[in-house]
């Protein structure tokens, strides 16, 4: 990014939101994100206009999906938009950057058609510190989980690049693209550290092996 973040601080106290489901953003991780809806589309031209920052969060999963103004988990990631194109069919293709997570402290009441919520990343000082933590990740675990996931449903995985990333890319870009739901991609998102993250991405992966496993009773809570 052309923009340094080097603590909380360095955010604004308020930012648009992206209500989105099952959508997993990351710090220094990459999203992007195929924009049509109107309200979307004039975020992002605000967004455009200055800093350039979205705050990626998920809808609560326990609630009804017609709901008119869902509620939204407490904690999301910011994200600073780096790519964008215009389609010409009215649509907008961008790309988000990770910075930080954030913990909601007020939704605003504002006059556009998109949410903004006022929020802090003070819990979250540690996402301004690229990669603190790896030495603590069990790498092996990680990718012994990877390796059965792939066996049992056939995803496709660059294994050539798995084993050149280093652990904080490999853990977070694992967790932002497994096929998971609502709940475990809130799991991850508000594990407290790298080497926690890990481990919940290994328990979640393990978890969902075992529903495929005809003889498991195992569910997923």
């Amino acid at each position: 990014m052309n923009v340094v973040y080097d603590g909380p601080h360095d955010l604004p106290e308020a930012i648009p939101v992206f209500p989105l489901a099952g959508a997993l953003l990351l710090p220094r991780g990459q999203m992007p994100l195929n924009i049509f809806e109107p309200r979307y589309i004039e975020m992002v031209d605000a967004v455009l206009r200055g800093p350039r920052l979205i705050g990626m969060i998920q809808p609560e999963s326990d609630q009804e999906a017609s709901a008119a103004v869902p509620r939204l988990y407490r904690v999301g990631c910011v994200g600073r938009l780096v790519q964008f194109a215009e389609t010409g069919d009215g649509r907008y293709l961008i790309s988000l950057a990770g910075v930080s997570r954030f913990a909601v402290e007020e939704e605003l009441t504002v006059m556009t058609p998109f949410r903004q919520c006022r929020i802090t990343a003070l819990p979250f000082a540690c996402d301004f510190k690229p990669r603190l933590g790896e030495s603590e990740v069990d790498r092996e675990a990680v990718l012994s989980a990877l390796l059965k996931f792939t066996r049992a449903t056939g995803l496709k995985i660059d294994w050539d690049g798995v084993e050149k990333a280093p652990n904080e890319a490999l853990v977070n870009a694992l967790s932002m693209m497994a096929p998971f739901g609502t709940r475990e991609k809130q799991a991850l998102l508000e594990a407290p550290d790298l080497k926690a993250r890990a481990e919940t991405l290994v328990a979640i992966t393990e978890m969902e092996l075992a529903k495929t496993d005809p003889g498991s009773q195992t569910t997923l809570q």
